[in-house]
């Protein structure tokens, strides 16, 4: 199984994931990576900072598999109610 790396971009700041997590395809990826900033967010606040980060997936070449801003993670939070009452 590949292993991918969960880099945090934060303006002009890279923060690197030297160990990565083995996972079976892209799709966990992406499923992790909004976990690890909802519970980022959940902890820390959603500050300005935070709101214009970006985690990059990478793969063991280095190559970014995907990229997800943390606006997009609370966007479709479940535990939010889409209509209003």
């Amino acid at each position: 199984m590949p292993r991918y790396f969960f880099n945090t971009r934060i303006g002009d700041e890279l923060i690197s994931d030297p160990d990565g997590e083995i996972l079976r395809d892209p799709d966990r990826a992406w499923e992790m990576a909004r976990a690890m900033i909802r519970e980022l967010l959940k902890t820390e606040g959603a500050d300005g900072a935070l709101m214009s980060a970006v985690i990059e997936v990478t793969d063991d070449e280095g190559e970014i598999v995907l990229e997800f801003p943390f606006t997009e993670a609370i966007l479709d939070r479940p535990d939010r109610s889409i209509t209003r009452h």
